[in-house]
Order: C-alpha cells, then structure tokens, then sequence
C-alpha cells in the first residue's frame, strides 16, 4: 500500500491496471476533460505501464489507483502531472469511475494526494484546470481548499466554432 485514509487508498499503477486502464483512456467521456484526441492502444499503455516504475522526478508524471480499503477495488485514478520540481509544483486530475462516485473517494484521494506533495515531495503548490461548465469538480477542489487564480478565456474548443473557458486553481502549501 502506498498511502492510505479510512476508506481508501493510493497505490502504483500495476500490469493487471492494463485492460481498466485501456478501458478509461479510450472512453469518449473522459477525453473531454483530458484533452485526448485519439485512441490509446494496449500496446502503448503496456509501455507506459513498464516505465511506470521510475519516480515522478524522471517520468515528471505519475498515476496512481484511488483503491477502495475493504474490498481493494480499483475505483478511480488521480494523476499527478507537469511536475516542476524547479518551481516546486504539480498538476492534479482525478477520475472516479462512474459507479463508484458520490461516495467522497475523490475528496479522500486530493487530501492523501495533498499530503504526499507537502511531506515528501516537499512541493510548494498543486494546481488543476477546471472547464467552468465543470460543477462537480470546481465544487470538489473548493472544498479541498483550492483557489481560483484564473480564467483561460476561450480556452477549450467543446464544438465546431465554440469554445468554453477554463478556470485555473491552486492550492498552496507551504503559505
């Protein structure tokens, strides 16, 4: 086990993670939020699976399986991204899978995630990029204690001609 709370806990990415993880980085719905464009093969996501065990300095990204305490189900992912140990910061994204939201498994994994940035990493502040039409998950990272520091005007294309702003948001650490 890599960090722990009371109900769930963080652990690497596994080559059992391979056909889950298949599954989420080609499901359409996410890539609105990920900004992906094409389709991820198993072969691709083995390779960064193999590479996956070199730490966050190196790959300057890690992923890493929201597990459920009583059951050990894989429930969602959170990533840490960007990694700029220069300036003392890192991205966040979590993803809880469908069935297994509203349940404050994301809250509990951006706290561990919180912990892990302050006490070992020793980093100053996490950020993430929010769509403004994106209730949930400005809702989620307010309550984590984020702040709005921005907003990236027209910044996503969501459909031919139209695009949508996205809000920036920090959380500092060591303030």
């Amino acid at each position: 086990m890599f960090i722990q709370s009371q109900h769930i806990y963080l652990r690497a990415v596994e080559m059992d993670d391979l056909s889950l993880l298949y599954e989420i980085e080609n499901d359409l719905s996410v890539w609105k939020v990920s900004n992906t464009l094409v389709p991820f093969s198993k072969h691709v996501i083995e390779l960064y699976l193999q590479s996956s065990h070199q730490d966050i300095y190196t790959n300057k990204q890690l992923r890493l399986m929201i597990c459920e305490q009583n059951t050990h189900t894989p429930v969602g992912t959170i990533d840490l991204f960007e990694f700029d140990p220069r300036h003392s910061r890192v991205g966040v994204g979590v993803l809880i899978f469908e069935a297994y939201r509203k349940n404050g498994f994301a809250f509990e994994a951006l706290q561990l995630v919180r912990e892990y940035a302050q006490y070992t990493l020793l980093l100053h502040q996490l950020y993430c990029n929010i769509s403004v039409s994106n209730n949930e998950s400005i809702a989620l990272f307010e309550k984590c204690g984020y702040v709005k520091a921005g907003i990236k005007k027209d910044w996503n294309l969501i459909a031919p001609g139209k695009f949508e702003d996205e809000v920036f948001y920090q959380l500092l650490l060591n303030s």
